[in-house]
């Protein structure tokens, strides 16, 4: 590698191929910094890293030099301290999700830039960038999409998150400003839910496909699927933890206020550990669960056992087989093109509930989520939510005519009255 020294032995030229391109470095501030002339010329490089020297210097002189931790160094270690933090509590494909976003996208844009100099303005230069199309994408290979609101929220909420975490080892004094300066209040729209008679299709449509299922080695799946079907909207579990359910967690008991037979299932999924109170429909899909022979762990497809306590109510899954039965009965897309899933069971489960009048606060204590989430996906858009006789208040009408007064005129008292 041949190399020169100038100004002193301050700073090095060096090009590490013959005929290629000349390279300075000097040292400052306890940091090596470096930069590429682009010229193959000693004496234009010399010019060139002579001129960037200076500039460092007065940078030096009136502090505006940027020193300090890059984003690189901030995001390894927000990587290690999360993961290492969060074990237990947060699912390995969250954590994976931040990795993900910080090498996709984050380290190319961010990488090199020091913590403090990434400012509410470099934030939303960042997402000018991600929502415009590269001027050498190739539309004739595949067509170019603009990232989803929900996934450039993401990105810029793991931004902050290292931002977070070099504030806390003191190389930031405060974290800037990364919201969206021009978001515009999003409007209140319900989750994709199945209305009582696009529900009643679905049951029939998932009961049908029992009995007569497409591929007879299928049946003891399309079973399944429909007690799950008839299972999830009846106690609003979310699919996560209808996932973990086994049949120790379900009891059948005599409902006290009601006096029908329900379950009293013991829930652990996002929330933790929670309890739940079913309808009785949820009883009879249970009790077909419960008493259908299992296939063998030893893999053999002839051999069934029975149900054991610590056995999962649904330990497959059938998503493809759901889908395809939403897809025949068009019920995938709800009238807003949202598309439907095994959570519209549980957001059916908490409409009918409150289209039947029922307390909004039992129904999210049994649901295991808050009132304001109720009120704000669900209640907001149903019209049995709205009381009409506090709504529709009329004033009295007064019983006084218009135009004529009531009010007696004394006359003034003529002479020799």
């Amino acid at each position: 590698m041949e190399i020169h020294r100038i100004l002193g032995d301050k700073v090095r030229l060096y090009r590490r191929t013959e005929g290629g391109s000349w390279h300075c470095s000097t040292y400052l501030e306890g940091k090596e910094w470096r930069k590429s002339t682009k010229q193959r010329s000693l004496g234009r490089a010399k010019d060139i890293a002579e001129d960037w020297y200076l500039e460092l210097c007065a940078k030096r002189r009136f502090g505006e030099l940027e020193t300090g931790k890059t984003f690189a160094q901030a995001a390894g270690q927000f990587e290690k301290e999360y993961e290492a933090i969060t074990r237990g509590r947060r699912s390995p494909k969250w954590v994976q999700g931040h990795k993900d976003r910080i090498r996709l996208h984050l380290m190319p844009y961010f990488g090199k830039m020091t913590v403090q100099s990434i400012s509410s303005g470099t934030a939303q230069e960042y997402r000018v960038k991600r929502m415009s199309k590269p001027e050498d994408w190739n539309d004739e290979e595949k067509e170019w999409k603009p990232p989803a609101r929900n996934t450039l929220h993401n990105e810029v909420v793991t931004l902050s998150m290292v931002l977070k975490t070099a504030q806390r080892h003191g190389w930031i004094d405060h974290v800037p400003d990364l919201s969206d300066p021009y978001r515009r209040q999003t409007k209140v729209e319900h989750r994709p839910w199945f209305t009582p008679n696009e529900y009643k299709l679905l049951y029939k449509a998932t009961r049908a496909n029992a009995a007569d299922p497409q591929r007879p080695h299928y049946r003891w799946h399309a079973e399944q699927l429909h007690d799950f079907v008839l299972f999830a909207a009846n106690t609003g579990l979310r699919p996560d933890e209808l996932k973990q359910l086994e049949f120790r967690d379900v009891e059948i008991v005599d409902d006290d206020y009601s006096g029908e037979r329900i379950l009293e299932i013991e829930v652990r999924g996002k929330r933790g550990v929670g309890y739940c109170k079913s309808m009785p429909g949820a009883v009879k899909p249970f009790e077909r669960l419960r008493d259908r022979s299992r296939p063998s762990n030893s893999g053999d497809k002839e051999s069934e056992r029975a149900t054991e306590p610590t056995d999962r109510l649904f330990p497959n899954e059938f998503k493809k087989m759901f889908n395809r039965i939403l897809a025949d009965n068009n019920l995938k897309f709800d009238r807003n093109d949202k598309a439907r899933t095994a959570y519209s069971l549980r957001h059916s489960y908490i409409c009918f509930r409150l289209l039947e009048g029922a307390d909004i606060y039992q129904v999210a204590k049994n649901c295991r989520t808050s009132v304001e989430m109720i009120e704000k996906h669900y209640a907001a858009h149903l019209k049995d939510m709205i009381d009409t006789s506090l709504v529709n208040v009329r004033r009295p009408k007064s019983s006084k005519k218009p135009g004529v007064n009531t009010q007696t005129t004394k006359l003034p008292a003529k002479d020799g009255d």
